[in-house]
């Protein structure tokens, strides 16, 4: 069963047919061709069951929240304030799209999002300032996909729902990997120009007195992203209720800032519901295929097959990571995760490892799915912001980024507590 379920996904997914829908389908197939029982009859209760979920509502407060400030010019000054603070190390202008795309990381939670906006306020300095393509604008793609990583995330919101994890306990492990990985695609940029200088342009040195104006264009977003977690980790909210208080936040830096406009208003909710209804339709989806593959005994297939091999608990995780890789450069990242999750978790927590610290192993493969061919979803937005060039020089310039994503995931394997020690210091 487990080759017919893979062609099909892969199959209809080179058919270009909508994700979701194809998780429907394949649901369909396998109760038809696999099931004992008619599941279908139950879907009607699956879906409701699966909708009508209270933490499921932080999705759509947490899109509109980065809808609004995207929308509101937020990102132009986050992105002109950060310029002065970083623009003096090797590659210039380039920290500034890893750094921006942290801090919008941190209020966000989608990397889509986070890319776009990274890359539409970004990309007409390139050129005017000599950048080479390919580092600038992999910067972009690599540094957006920190969104499902630095908490808030909508990933991790939708992993702790299928995994029945702690929500504030994967957003405090999900902090210190999602930082380090940032400064990492500093560092390794800082690398790369100090060897080849021509390909990160001009470095610039503004004025102590102008660096220090920028925070008073930094410090509302690093308000916001504080009351978010803060209020989830002192308890005074749950996730759900800490993305309204952060919609409210939002609404309140966007007209300090003059940016709160009817149509502003129009756009981020027409944006929201568009990428809701998306999320919706993949995770009611999946639950039902995941439903359906429980029921025709698709896990206790995969756990034979695996304790066939005789793999010892890190030989398991290693062919893991090589799944999540290779299925990475074919399905959509969100899909991957929901798809795989109900089957490949259990199998990793029986082998003794914590499901926590797995779901931050597996939110760094999924980054690295957004980024590499042929389905990488930042690079076609950052494609798509530059209007010209080839795509080519996107994928290129995503490489090094790719290599350091390598390097974090081999870290997670060798020192779980990169991701485990924040959430057993602060009882999250």
């Amino acid at each position: 069963m487990i080759v017919y379920v893979t062609a099909g996904l892969l199959g209809l997914l080179a058919l270009s047919i909508p994700v979701g829908i194809v998780l429907f389908l394949l649901g369909f197939g396998i109760d038809t061709f696999f099931s004992p029982f008619p599941l279908v009859k139950g879907l009607g209760n699956l879906v409701w069951s699966t909708s009508n979920n209270a933490t499921l509502i932080a999705i759509p407060f947490f899109v509109l929240l980065g809808e609004i400030l995207v929308r509101s010019g937020i990102a132009t000054r986050t992105y002109s304030a950060l310029d002065r603070w970083v623009s003096w190390l090797p590659g210039g202008l380039v920290h500034a799209n890893v750094a921006t795309a942290t801090m919008f990381s941190a209020t966000s939670g989608s990397s889509v999002a986070t890319a776009a906006t990274v890359a539409t306020v970004a990309m007409p300095q390139a050129e005017k300032l000599g950048y080479d393509p390919k580092l600038f604008s992999g910067a972009i793609a690599a540094g957006g996909t920190l969104g499902i990583m630095i908490p808030p995330s909508i990933n991790l919101i939708v992993y702790g729902f299928l995994t029945q994890t702690s929500i504030p306990r994967l957003f405090l492990a999900g902090l210190v990997p999602g930082i380090a990985l940032a400064l990492g695609f500093m560092a390794i940029t800082v690398l790369i120009c100090m060897i080849r200088p021509s390909l990160g342009g001009t470095r610039r040195v503004f004025p102590l007195s102008e660096m220090l104006g920028a925070l008073v264009q930094l410090l509302p977003i690093v308000l916001l992203f504080t009351v978010i977690i803060g209020t989830i980790y002192k308890g005074w909210a749950t996730p759900t209720e800490a993305a309204a208080v952060g919609v409210a936040g939002a609404v309140v830096i966007a007209a300090f800032f003059g940016g709160v406009t009817a149509k502003m208003f129009t756009d981020a909710i027409l944006g929201t519901v568009k990428i809701t209804s998306m999320i919706m339709l993949v995770v009611i989806g999946a639950s039902f295929l995941n439903f359906t593959l429980a029921s025709a005994g698709l896990g206790r297939e995969l756990e034979d097959f695996l304790g066939g091999l005789g793999l010892s608990p890190l030989g398991t995780i290693f062919v893991v990571v090589v799944i999540y890789i290779v299925l990475g450069f074919f399905i959509e990242t969100l899909s991957l995760m929901v798809v795989t999750i109900p089957i490949i978790v259990p199998l990793v927590v029986a082998q003794g490892y914590d499901p926590i610290w797995f779901g931050i192993l597996m939110i760094v493969l999924i980054e690295m799915a957004l980024i590499t061919p042929p389905v990488g979803l930042n690079l076609y937005v950052v494609q798509g912001a530059r209007k010209s060039g080839k795509m080519s020089e996107v994928m290129l310039g995503t490489i090094p980024y790719v290599i350091a994503m390598l390097i974090m995931v081999a870290l997670l394997i060798a020192f779980p507590s990169i991701a485990l020690f924040l959430p057993a210091a602060l009882g999250g």
